[in-house]
Parts: C-alpha cells; sequence; structure tokens
C-alpha cells in the first residue's frame, strides 16, 4: 500500500523495455534471452533477491538477461499487463479490483515475495494505540482506500472500538518515523520491514499491531511477482528459468542478508546503508518464512482474502476462487 501514496518519478530514458524473444550475448557469444522485469516503486529490499540473482550471475546461469527498471507514469501492473515488461511487483489487495473488472488484465501472480503479510498499524509507543480500540479520538493518516479503511474497521469492531470516531488525516507521508515523532499523525499503517525498522533505527519508541494477528483473512500475499498472461502462455520454460533464478537469488538473502544487502546497494546506493542491512536482517525471516519453499502461495489465504472483499462489497463482482495467481512456474 506504500505505492498509494508516492509519487512515481524515475527518468523515461532510465525505462527501456525489451520484448522477450531478442536475443543478446554474453562474453561467450552464448545467446540471452532479454526479460524487463518492472518494480513496484524505487529499489528496497522487498526486492534484494532480483539483484542478488543479477549480480551473482544466477539469470545468467538460465540463458536470461534480465534488466530491472522502475515504472514511469504507469503501474507495474499495467506495463506488464501491456507486454512492455514480462514481470513485475504488486500486491495482492492492489491487484483485487482488476479480478473483478469485466475486462481483467492479463496478469497474473507466479510468486509471493513475503509469505506473510507484515503490515500493520504503527504509532508512538504507550499512547494507547497498541491495539485497535486505541484508535478512537485519534489521527490516522490514510489513503481514503474503501479496503484499507474496512480493514480497520474490522479490526476495531472485534476490539470493541469505534471507527467513526476515528480522526482520517490525508497521508503525504514520506519519513514514518519522524511523522509520529512530529505529531504529524498518531498512526500510520506501514510494512514493519520498512518503516518499522526505519522507527527503530532512528529511536523512536513505537507501538505496533498487525493486522493478519487480528484477523487471519487479512494474512493476504504482499508483495507478490505478477507475469503477463500471454507471455507466461508461449514461453513456459522461460518463466520456470526465471522464477527458479530469482528463487535462488531470495533463498541467498535468507541464508547471507548482509551480503545480500550489498548487491541491492551497489544497484541503488542512494539508499540508507544502516536501514537496508537492518531491514535484510529482519526480512530474511519473512520471504519464506513457514512455507514450504520460497515464492509457494497458499490458495486457502488467497481466496480468504478476496472472498472477504466480496462478501464486504469492496470489489464490483465476486472474485472466482484461484483467480489470479499460480504456483505452476515454480520448481522445487
Amino acid at each position: 500500500m506504500k505505492t498509494k501514496r508516492l509519487a512515481l518519478f524515475v527518468l523515461s530514458s532510465l525505462f527501456v523495455l525489451t520484448a522477450c524473444g531478442q536475443s543478446a550475448s554474453n562474453p561467450s557469444g552464448e545467446a540471452l534471452e532479454k526479460i524487463t522485469f518492472v518494480l513496484d516503486w524505487t529499489p528496497n529490499t522487498n526486492h534484494t533477491g532480483l539483484y542478488v540473482a543479477k549480480e551473482k550471475g544466477y539469470f545468467e546461469e538460465q540463458g536470461l538477461e534480465v534488466e530491472i527498471v522502475q515504472p514511469s507514469e504507469d503501474s507495474a501492473s499495467m506495463l506488464v499487463a501491456s507486454g512492455k515488461a514480462q514481470f513485475g511487483i504488486s500486491a495482492q489487495d492492489s491487484l483485487a479490483a482488476n479480478y473483478a473488472s469485466e475486462k481483467p488484465l492479463p496478469i497474473t501472480s507466479v510468486a509471493a515475495v513475503l509469505q506473510h503479510n507484515t503490515s500493520g498499524m504503527m504509532s508512538r509507543k504507550g499512547e494507547g494505540l497498541n491495539r485497535p480500540k486505541g484508535l478512537e479520538d485519534t489521527t490516522y493518516a490514510t489513503w481514503d482506500s474503501p479496503v484499507e479503511q474496512a480493514m480497520i474497521e474490522n479490526v476495531m469492531t472485534k476490539d470493541g472500538g469505534d471507527f467513526t470516531k476515528v480522526k482520517l488525516i490525508p497521508n503525504n507521508i514520506v519519513d514514518e518515523p519522524l511523522a509520529l515523532k512530529e505529531k504529524q499523525a498518531d498512526s500510520i499503517w506501514v510494512f514493519y520491514g520498512w518503516g518499522g525498522v526505519a522507527a527503530e533505527q532512528a529511536e523512536v519508541p513505537i507501538d505496533y499491531f498487525y493486522f493478519k494477528d487480528l484477523n487471519p483473512t487479512f494474512d493476504y500475499y504482499t508483495p507478490v511477482i505478477i507475469a503477463n498472461d500471454h507471455f507466461l502462455a508461449d514461453n513456459e520454460e522461460v518463466a520456470k528459468k526465471f522464477l527458479q533464478a530469482t528463487k535462488k537469488g531470495y533463498e541467498f538473502a535468507i541464508t547471507s542478508p548482509e551480503e545480500a544487502a550489498d548487491a541491492l546497494l551497489k544497484s541503488a546506493p542512494e539508499l540508507d546503508k544502516t536501514l537496508v542491512y537492518a531491514s535484510q536482517n529482519w526480512l530474511a525471516d519473512q520471504y519464506q518464512a513457514d512455507a514450504t519453499q520460497w515464492g509457494v502461495i497458499d490458495p486457502e489465504r488467497w481466496n480468504s482474502f478476496y472472498s472477504w472483499l466480496g462478501e464486504n462489497q469492496l470489489v464490483e463482482k465476486v472474485i472466482p476462487e484461484n483467480t489470479g495467481f499460480t504456483n505452476d512456474y515454480l520448481t522445487e
């Protein structure tokens, strides 16, 4: 959801898109299949496995030349759907409207970057906002998303709270720990692996609760790797090779987080090095967590969240079971 409140910026010259099927050559002269991967935002530790796979040569081992780019004016989903990129980053909640539409874009989630939803509510420590009911009569920085607010209302109601008593203010926050410290808002929805860790690094004492801990239905997949459906249909083996290399990159990030962080920082030196190392160490346990392997998507959890959206009329129409994801391109 962080991507919903930030303005996208990147020079179009950085976004040189290439169609799969074109070939390049490595120093040995072996032809490589070109793949374009578009991020959801600027590089961060959600993306580390991709940068590791590129830096360590895992993509090249699979016969692939992968270009990792940032989105321009269009979202990653739009760019992947149009075929300008073969793979990209999105999130299950962001994709819901697409799958509930009359003419959904041809995109499918093919791997979970993180196994569980690490998002939750961050607030200043000791002010009673460590539980949903505590949000009453306090300010919350909102993206004004119906799904976002419905989730907050759900956990507040379960805790005996009243969502109508929350004072909603526009979310134009970039630095969450600073915003809390300066009392720009009393609570902010963040992903702990970046926003929560940033607060630790800034020595801003916080309280935090995870939405998934309050309602298991909210343990949806975010972020996910998406792919163009036409590309998948025509290039099954290439897609499997791409995910095999990507999986290897994330597995390296799990076992060697600091070295993996170095790969990310090499490609994005503008990032705060201390924050990247801390975030990487925290996320090392989250990429695969309790799953049998990195990337796998549990149909029950996927379907549960989309069913909840339909039951609460948060999408145009009910999304059929098993819509929008597949584990078929992941290999053991």
